[in-house]
């Protein structure tokens, strides 16, 4: 097995791993309303999923 001449340290480590872009989640319409959705998640404009609903939402006046 390798063996190290000197510990890293964490905050070494840390540093060589901080190189990377974080992404947007991906976006798709409501299929009921037309409302931009985020994959697998329910509508929180209408509360339907998959062309069914999942959430009753109560309309405010």
């Amino acid at each position: 097995m390798a063996h190290p001449k000197s510990k890293i340290s964490k905050q070494r480590r840390n540093k060589r791993r901080t190189h990377y872009k974080a992404e947007l989640p991906t976006l798709s319409t409501c299929s009921n309303c037309g409302a931009a959705v985020e994959y697998h998640r329910v509508c929180p404009e209408c509360g339907y999923y998959r062309g069914k609903l999942a959430i009753e939402k109560s309309v405010s006046a």
